[in-house]
């Protein structure tokens, strides 16, 4: 009885906010009725094709060949990590559908003495040529969201390794489709979460992984960084394609660089998971009254009012242990930048922006600066002073981009199972279509799927916890 009410009260209210827009009676029923058959069908999960990749080791590859699809704003600094790997990896093809792009690539390549390097540009579909070449073992890709999931599997079916940047996957199909595709070749898929290898973000690891927080309850997380100039750009991003999504979409755009590292934190799939979510949203403003003020009359989004992200994605996640995740999302207010990061346990208290610790028993304030220091170095993690000097060198957002690309090919080199999987992969996208269907169903809880198909019980460690060479 009470679903059949919620069934009712849901369907009412979706009629009514669909006759406000302008729909019929009829064309607003069966929308609400699509999105609540979309909501009760999130979680199911579809027949397995191949078997299981959690663990997966390949054979080493003692220099890793690499292909890399975008060289815009972040392909590009890519380019120059892998070059900083050294011999332990070779840039072998480099691909953007914009000539200039790929031009600058090859010069910088070639002032560092690389030149046996193929270049793709123009066509449409250079990337599946790059990705069919048979000198090729890992596909690396930063291109715009909706491509990173055709062009990984793709590049899995070709029989390489995929590593996209975030979000791997858009919709819940996409997320299906990595998962699958890893299973069925057996092949990598890796999305590029590089803030899993901040130097907070590993302290805190090691610190929850080693009881200091006590039991996990809950998190807080973030992706709070003002964007307005870059998306209404015409140059930033290719087309303007970080705006348009802005535009079609409701929901968290873009949860992972908060949520990975607490996924970690609290060993998700790894004997916890995500259960379900519940999402809301503020009303949409900042976009709308300034796309007259950063836009000019020859930009497509000038003027424009009808944004359908609102400005501030609120999402709550409970896991099946009962932790709480908190995760926001605002790209368009004058909020400081952040991602929070907070966690607390029964013994200690953590929160980002800046860092600070309190402890069970230490009063009610933050720890005192000597206290704080000790711990920070009594638990900070290894490979932060093992690569001091390689970090300072080569950097990218304070360094836990280098080490990200070196954990990665290392990993390659040394045929060991990557830090992070295709399970990560999509369950950490999942976010983004899971709390989108949530506001548009009156907020209602979404459950998540199950990628792993029962795998999460295993408790397993983090490789970048036990396996640091």
């Amino acid at each position: 009885m009470k679903n059949f009410l919620q069934r009712r009260s849901f369907l009412k209210a979706s009629a009514l906010i669909g006759s406000a827009l302008g729909w019929s009676r009829s064309e607003a029923f069966a929308a609400a009725t699509a999105i609540e058959t979309q909501i009760e069908r999130a979680h199911l999960a579809p027949k397995p094709v191949g078997k299981s990749v959690i663990g997966l080791k390949t054979p080493p590859i003692a220099q890793v060949r690499v292909g890399v699809i975008g060289v815009g704003n972040r392909g590009s600094f890519h380019v120059k990590l892998l070059h900083a790997c050294g011999t332990k990896a070779k840039i072998v093809a480099v691909c953007d559908i914009r000539e200039e792009k790929v031009n600058k690539t090859k010069e910088w390549l070639e002032k560092q003495g690389v030149k046996d390097v193929t270049y793709y540009h123009t066509k449409p579909d250079a990337w599946k040529e790059m990705c069919r070449r048979d000198d090729l073992d890992l596909v690396l890709i930063a291109t715009p969201w909706e491509d990173h999931t055709p062009m990984c599997v793709y590049a899995m079916q070709q029989g390489k390794h995929g590593a996209t940047e975030v979000p791997a996957a858009y919709t819940l199909d996409d997320c299906w489709k990595l998962v699958n595709t890893a299973e069925q070749t057996q092949r990598n898929c890796i999305m590029l979460e590089n803030v899993c290898y901040g130097d907070e973000e590993l302290w805190l690891l090691n610190m929850a992984h080693q009881g200091v927080f006590g039991t996990l309850t809950y998190a807080e997380c973030a992706y709070i960084h003002d964007l307005r100039e870059s998306l209404f750009s015409k140059t930033t991003y290719y087309n303007q394609w970080r705006i348009r999504h802005n535009l079609a979409r409701a929901g968290n755009l873009y949860p992972m660089h908060g949520l990975g590292p607490v996924a970690q934190y609290m060993n998700i799939d790894r004997g916890d998971r995500f259960k379900h979510l519940v999402a809301m949203s503020s009303l949409e403003a900042s976009l709308s009254e300034d796309s007259n003020v950063l836009a000019d009359p020859t930009n497509e989004f000038y003027n424009r009012k009808n944004f359908k992200r609102g400005d501030m994605s609120n999402t709550l996640i409970q896991t099946h242990l009962g932790r709480t995740i908190l995760v926001q999302h605002d790209v368009v207010t004058a909020r400081p930048y952040s991602r929070i990061n907070a966690l607390a346990g029964t013994k200690a208290f953590h929160t980002g922006y800046p860092s600070r610790m309190s402890m069970k028993g230490k009063g009610h304030e933050f720890l005192k600066d000597e206290d704080y220091k000790a711990l920070k170095e009594q638990y900070k993690h290894p490979i932060w002073e093992k690569m001091k000097a390689e970090i300072a060198k080569n950097g990218g957002h304070g360094g836990m981009d280098f080490v990200l690309i070196y954990r990665l090919i290392d990993s390659f080199n040394r045929g060991v199972p990557l830090d992070m999987d295709v399970y990560d992969a999509a369950g950490w996208s999942s976010v983004t279509p899971l709390s989108a269907l949530s506001i548009e169903g009156g907020n209602v809880p979404v459950k998540f799927p199950d990628f792993t198909r029962g795998r999460w019980q295993e408790a397993r460690k983090l490789g970048i916890l036990t396996d640091v060479k």
